[in-house]
C-alpha cells in the first residue's frame, strides 16, 4: 500500500508565474481604486492646501498634493478623515524621512 502525501503538488513554473502576474495586477488595481477613493474624500474634507507648509494648489498642480496617513496604515481610512492630512510632495517626503531618521538615531531596526 502506497503512502499518501498531504503536501501540495507543485505547479508548473509557467502557470505559477501567470498566477503571480494576475495577483500583482489585481493588487495594483485594488490599490489604485482604494487610493483614489480616500484621496478624493481627503481633498474634499481638508481642501487643496498642504497641512504643513500651507501651500495652496489649483487644478493644474493638484497632482503634487498627496494624502498622508498619520498612523502609517494605508488601510485605515475612516470616513471622517481623521487619519489623513494633505501634504505637498516635499512635506510628505520630509514627514517620512523624519520617521526613518528617528528610527535610525534610536537604534530601531
Amino acid at each position: 500500500m502506497a503512502t499518501r502525501s498531504f503536501r501540495p503538488k507543485r505547479r508548473p513554473a509557467a502557470k505559477a508565474a501567470a498566477n503571480m502576474d494576475d495577483l500583482i495586477r489585481e493588487a495594483k488595481t485594488a490599490a489604485v481604486a482604494r487610493s483614489q477613493g480616500y484621496r478624493a474624500r481627503s481633498l474634499e474634507l481638508h481642501g487643496w492646501i498642504c497641512a504643513k507648509c500651507a501651500r495652496e494648489f489649483d487644478a493644474a498642480t493638484l497632482h503634487l498634493l498627496t494624502v498622508h496617513h498619520k498612523d502609517g496604515n494605508h488601510d485605515n481610512n475612516p470616513p471622517d478623515g481623521s487619519n489623513w492630512e494633505n501634504l505637498c510632495i516635499d512635506c510628505h517626503d520630509d514627514e517620512h524621512s523624519r520617521g526613518l531618521l528617528a528610527d535610525y538615531l534610536s537604534g530601531k531596526d
